[in-house]
């Protein structure tokens, strides 16, 4: 499917930063920039504090908002985590699921992601499914097996009916937040092996319409020339989405 069928996303991952205040601050100045962006989905990811403040700060614009993580039972015992009911009725819209860090170092696996995705989209939930290998894995040949692994897994059981809001994310796990971008061309083929998994997984016409976005270490510089590939439909977009005119710049480059 040509990729002006599938709508650029740019997500920005705000990890584990920014306060109420901060955040508020944030999204008004963004709003006017962000108008200005017809091309783009645009979604933040704040931290689960944040997420009432950021939700009401965006009302009545384009912008969504993301949750970077949550659990897969709609409730439970189950203290420090947050319910896919909990986040829709506060207007999140998105969900990161299984990003690198929660799979390095909150013991997130392959299963659990697909426990995830499962329930984000029995809950009308977009979800943002993360992929990616490891340094020591890229050297040793082994991406295409972790790749494949990892989208396999986590597409398992999904109805290919039922994955229409279905977003996957490529992180080179070596490339985020160590300065080190993957080229266009090893994101383009990393891209290309996600969407034949998903192909096989579930259907090839469910591979030709899924975003594929690319997160390690994006910044305003390499923005255009990874999302000029076929194959690359926007960002997930870690410390550069932290500062406005930053994130915005990644934006309008997108658009390339």
């Amino acid at each position: 499917m040509p990729e002006s069928r599938r709508k650029t996303l740019i997500a920005a991952n705000w990890k584990m930063y920014k306060t109420a205040e901060e955040a508020v601050a944030f999204v008004r100045a963004f709003i006017p920039l962000a108008s200005t962006h017809r091309h783009a989905e645009i979604v933040l990811c704040p931290s689960p504090t944040l997420l009432p403040a950021v939700v009401e700060a965006a009302r009545n614009t384009s912008i969504r908002v993301a949750a970077q993580n949550m659990h897969w039972l709609d409730q439970g015992a189950y203290t420090g985590e947050t319910s896919p009911l909990q986040l829709k009725a506060l207007g999140v819209t998105h969900v990161l699921i299984g990003h690198s860090e929660r799979r390095q170092y909150f013991n997130e696996t392959d299963e659990t992601v697909n426990l995830k995705l499962k329930s984000a989209l029995a809950h009308g939930l977009v979800p943002i499914v993360c992929v990616g290998e490891l340094l020591a894995e890229r050297e040793a040949n082994q991406t295409t097996a972790v790749l494949e692994r990892q989208t396999s897994v986590a597409l398992t059981g999904i109805d290919p009916a039922s994955t229409g809001p279905l977003v996957i994310a490529y992180e080179p796990v070596w490339a985020i937040g160590t300065g080190r971008t993957a080229t266009p061309e090893i994101a383009d083929e990393a891209h290309k092996i996600v969407r034949a998994q998903i192909a096989r997984s579930l259907t090839p016409q469910v591979a030709a319409s899924t975003r594929i976005l690319y997160g390690g270490s994006v910044k305003p510089e390499n923005t255009a020339s990874l999302c000029t590939l076929d194959d690359i439909d926007g960002a997930l977009v870690g410390g550069a989405s932290l500062v406005e005119a930053s994130f915005e710049q990644i934006v309008a480059n997108s658009a390339a």
